[in-house]
């Protein structure tokens, strides 16, 4: 595992997150600190609970308030949540600039460009923050031209149906 590498899980497919969580686990064993921040998924319902065992190597943080997913709501609960997301892209931010960790993953953040809350200036601000040594996962559907220009690799997943025999 390359320590300081750029990446994205994305893609069409199934199992961009399972990818970087694994990515995750694998770094922690490591003995490297990991840090997930959820995006656009609304509040966790208990799918991660495992992960929150594995602190203090690995810590999950979601700052959105709802339970809902940032596109099943209404226009005013959306511009709350806007708020919210801002916050835990600042939280990303810290953790770079204060060494925090050695491996972030942000789960969902593609989204948030196709959602215009984040510009690709947001991100290459945070890119700049980012120690030669700490590694960055980013997933999310939407895999653009503009921000694959400022990483270092790009997996896309897909996910392929064959007939049965």
């Amino acid at each position: 595992m390359e320590q300081g590498l750029i990446q994205i899980f994305g893609g069409e497919g199934r199992g961009k997150t399972s990818a970087a969580v694994g990515q995750g686990l694998k770094a922690a064993n490591l003995g490297r600190s990991v840090v997930i921040i959820q995006f656009l998924k609304g509040r966790t319902t208990g799918e991660f609970d495992i992960i929150k065992r594995l602190e203090p190597e690995i810590k999950l943080f979601s700052f959105e308030k709802s339970a809902l997913c940032f596109e099943n709501l209404s226009e005013e609960q959306k511009q709350e949540e806007a708020m919210n997301i801002r916050n835990g892209f600042n939280f990303a931010k810290k953790c770079l600039v204060t060494g925090e960790c050695d491996l972030l993953i942000l789960d969902e953040f593609l989204g948030l460009f196709d959602n215009d809350l984040l510009t690709i200036d947001d991100l290459k601000a945070l890119l700049s923050a980012k120690p030669d040594n700490v590694g960055i996962i980013m997933t999310g559907i939407q895999i653009s031209d503009e921000v694959c220009k400022c990483v270092d690799e790009v997996t896309k997943l897909e996910t392929v149906k064959f007939d049965r025999i």
